[in-house]
């Protein structure tokens, strides 16, 4: 398949395209970035190999798309704090993104995208995947959609950048802020997309810890099954990580789960993350 500017193959049935035909370090114009933009709609997450781009040209093209986030417990690099660096080291054993998650989901108004550059990859594993949300809602009986069309679910950074959390472990890689507390937001559990229209179940493990009016006892079993559900096979897609790589996701439609089965080698990845705007 090609657009006007670019060639798609797309890597699974359920979602996800390699683009080719385009190098994101040049500038841009508005028909190929419009052509990006489609591409990325109609797939949910597009990838693109062999790119060079260093973090001014990074954030330059995330910047066709949005404005840039600065992360509230991560510390970007030192002179472009939009970029944020994703090491982990040989001798470490947490890596960072590892569990099905939407990028700030936890923020009163969550992401639009994630653009994931690699800069060194392990000679093994190190793989990302990810899982169309579009799919995990529609195929879902009508009672159930009925039912979670009235629901509210609270996001928080809490559980994950607390002193006892994975992220906030000490590391020697990634200067990550421990908190004592997080703020909590509320988001519908079926959320619209404001460009396609299509719903999306909006839950997720690494930030959502209940149901609004609900206890998390209570809201445990439900939000169980929506996990499982929300990231079952036939919904996903795998990428391998090559030096040069890059991934771009749609944080409304999109969970991702970084693997972490490269123990004794090092990954260094640079991300730039895209603000999203309200309502959904």
């Amino acid at each position: 398949m090609a657009l006007k500017k670019i060639d798609i193959e797309p890597l699974s049935s359920a979602m996800g395209a390699t683009i080719t035909g385009v190098d994101l370090s040049d500038n841009l114009d508005n028909e190929t970035v419009d052509d990006i933009h489609q591409a990325l709609l109609d797939n949910h997450v597009i990838f693109f190999r062999d790119q060079t781009l260093t973090p001014e040209r990074h954030k330059m093209f995330g910047r066709h798309f949005g404005s840039l986030n600065i992360h509230p417990y991560v510390k970007g690099m030192a002179d472009h704090e939009e970029v944020m660096e994703i090491i982990k080291e040989p001798e470490e054993k947490v890596n960072f993104g590892g569990g099905w998650h939407s990028d700030m989901s936890f923020l009163e108004e969550p992401a639009m995208g994630s653009i994931l550059y690699a800069v060194e990859t392990p000679p093994i594993g190190g793989d990302t995947l990810f899982a169309n949300q579009h799919l995990a809602y529609e195929t879902l009986s009508d009672g159930m959609k009925d039912m979670l069309g009235g629901l509210v679910a609270i996001h928080t950074a809490g559980e994950e950048y607390s002193r006892k959390g994975h992220s906030a472990q000490q590391r020697v890689s990634m200067d990550v802020k421990q908190i004592d507390e997080a703020p909590t937001y509320e988001h519908p559990v079926v959320r619209t997309h404001p460009q396609t229209g299509r719903k999306a179940l909006y839950v997720n493990r690494g930030f959502t810890i209940r149901f609004k009016n609900m206890t998390r006892a209570e809201s445990k079993p439900l939000l169980d099954y929506l996990y499982k559900h929300s990231t079952r096979e036939p919904f996903t897609c795998r990428f391998r990580w090559q030096p040069g790589s890059i991934a771009f996701w749609d944080n409304r439609s999109v969970q991702h789960y970084a693997l972490n089965d490269y123990h004794g080698h090092r990954r260094h990845m640079r991300r730039v993350t895209i603000n999203g705007d309200r309502p959904f």
